[in-house]
């Protein structure tokens, strides 16, 4: 079984983009047109309508972006008709050669770990190539995640400093050997995936850490330089090019910058008409790419 982090960064390579397509679909994103063509109070519409959301923002990027994100949140919302579509748009990204990172943030103690790491890292219908875990409950619950990125080839991203506002609160908090918290978690992150490092020198075990702190993730990538980043917070939380690429390491690599509603809702920024949203989508995704490889020096 060939490694996570091997394929996600032979697919950046191949494709020159270390962009990632972060799928977050509410019905209020579909055109106007839309919602008089379904009736979203039915279960069935719901399904349908987001279906062909999100395989037209799929299509439109393929051949740009190497990868998707869903998150998991967005779909779980409509229940059944939700649930469905992710596992269709999972499937449908792996046919067009796009990895699927799950956002789920999933954690527990041991056995329920385990339960969540076979649902969504498993060999069944929600299986994704890696998944989003919290690991602040500690190894018992991420040991079953390791097992099952080296039983089947996949990766983790361990939230280690995130994009939002509000993460020092917990985040920066000082230890009594002077690491802070989040750096706490970069080391942990460091030795849970010690194991796992592929061909290409990256470890599938990686880390999320926000293009809104910069500063920290310079400094996390000289500690822990073998880990994949997965970057959030491009975009529509403030993140820029400049910011995104302080996570990567010296060779421009071992990285993956995400954006959700900058591409999203793209039409919007580009002046089209909501039904031209997957063409402004494409538009975006190459603005994006080429950001990054200017930034990167590509």
């Amino acid at each position: 079984m060939s490694n996570f982090a091997d394929r996600l960064q032979r697919r950046i390579d191949e494709l020159g983009n270390p962009s990632c397509l972060g799928l977050d679909p509410l019905l209020s994103y579909l055109p106007e047109s839309w919602h008089k063509e379904f009736d979203f109070t039915k279960d069935e519409d719901i399904y349908l309508g987001l279906k062909r959301y999100c395989f037209d923002l799929i299509s439109a990027a393929a051949d740009i972006i190497p990868a998707i994100k869903p998150q998991m949140a967005y779909f779980e919302q409509y229940g059944s008709a939700g649930i469905r579509v992710l596992q269709d748009i999972i499937v449908q990204a792996k046919s067009v050669n796009m990895l699927v990172i799950l956002d789920g943030k999933r954690n527990d103690i041991g056995s329920t770990a385990s339960a969540y790491s076979d649902a969504y890292l498993g060999e069944n219908s929600l299986s994704a190539d890696a998944l989003t875990v919290n690991g602040y409950l500690g190894s018992d619950g991420i040991v079953p995640f390791l097992e099952k990125c080296h039983k089947n080839g996949k990766g983790i991203f361990i939230l280690c400093r995130t994009s939002n506002p509000s993460a020092g609160e917990l985040q920066d908090l000082k230890l009594s050997d002077g690491r802070l918290v989040y750096e706490a978690m970069a080391d942990l992150i460091a030795e849970w995936g010690s194991n796992l490092t592929g061909e290409e020198g990256i470890s599938s075990a990686g880390a999320v850490v926000g293009a809104t702190w910069p500063q920290q993730a310079k400094a996390l990538r000289e500690r822990i330089p073998q880990s994949l980043f997965l970057i959030p917070g491009f975009g529509a939380q403030g993140g820029t090019a400049a910011n995104a690429i302080a996570g990567f390491d010296q060779n421009g690599r071992a990285a993956i910058v995400n954006a959700s509603r900058s591409l999203m809702l793209a039409w919007k920024k580009h002046g089209l008409k909501h039904d031209d949203f997957a063409e402004a989508l494409r538009l975006e995704a190459v603005a994006m790419r080429d950001s990054l490889r200017e930034a990167l020096a590509l």
